[in-house]
């Protein structure tokens, strides 16, 4: 992978991506690329195995593939250069960070757009991101946002609660309680956050291809199933282009 972070590892994967000796062919032959979105419950390693996740696809993709690029905390960034959107207000472009009383007060005094307005940016942002491809989304929504491409592949990270309390105290350096008020925080947000905007439940089964407990499988086995899936979703839809192209085509 490449050893980018926040904004400057956006535009990398922008840039590449925009290619146009390779966008422009992309609907005369452009290899496939898929997208992954990741859903998950706080301090499971959703980011540890997107990281994995992107390393597996970026070893196994063509020499001149666009780089499998994690978005997470530099999504926002991306969000708000998209939409000239001053450096502030990446604060309240987090899931769920702000209450009813706060949104009608900032939007009263011009601090920021209204929430629904933001939601619709990030939306975009990461429709744009999840057509282009070879992108890992984290959160957000995004299983819901990008539902209707084929090419989406959408997982939900779990774990037991004990799990990712330890989980938050390495890695984070919290203590046991801070950890407990983090998950509890998190998930509430989340929950809030897709029942609000997008009217789903996050505990839906019926979003994800996969929900994969990382409480009863290691980060690297939790990868290598999505790496797996994505390679085989992408061979079958590459079969079922073949058998539907005209004769003369194939």
């Amino acid at each position: 992978m490449h050893n980018l972070t926040g904004l400057n590892q956006c535009q990398a994967f922008i840039n590449c991506q925009l290619n146009p000796e390779e966008h422009d062919g992309r609907d005369r032959g452009t290899p496939f690329r898929p997208a992954v979105t990741v859903s998950r419950q706080a301090g499971c390693g959703a980011l540890k195995v997107a990281e994995k996740l992107a390393a597996l696809l970026q070893r196994d993709a063509p020499p001149d593939a666009p780089p499998w690029t994690v978005f997470d905390r530099n999504l926002m960034e991306k969000v708000l250069e998209d939409h000239n959107l001053p450096a502030r207000l990446a604060r309240f472009l987090p899931e769920d960070r702000m209450t009813e009383l706060q949104d009608i007060t900032d939007e009263l005094f011009g601090l920021r757009p209204p929430s629904w307005t933001m939601i619709q940016q990030v939306s975009e942002t990461i429709l744009k991101l999840a057509e282009l491809g070879n992108a890992i989304l984290i959160g957000r929504g995004g299983n819901v946002i990008t539902a209707k491409l084929p090419h989406v592949i959408h997982v939900r990270l779990v774990a037991p609660l004990e799990v990712r309390l330890e989980h938050c105290q390495t890695s984070y350096d919290m203590t046991a309680r801070a950890a407990r008020d983090f998950c509890q925080r998190e998930d509430e947000g989340r929950r809030r956050y897709l029942k609000k905007y997008f009217q789903a439940d996050v505990d839906d089964s019926l979003l994800y291809h996969l929900i994969i407990n990382t409480g009863l499988v290691s980060y690297d086995t939790a990868a290598r199933l999505i790496a797996d899936t994505v390679k085989a979703e992408a061979n079958a839809r590459l079969h079922r282009t073949e058998a539907n192209a005209p004769a003369e085509a194939r």
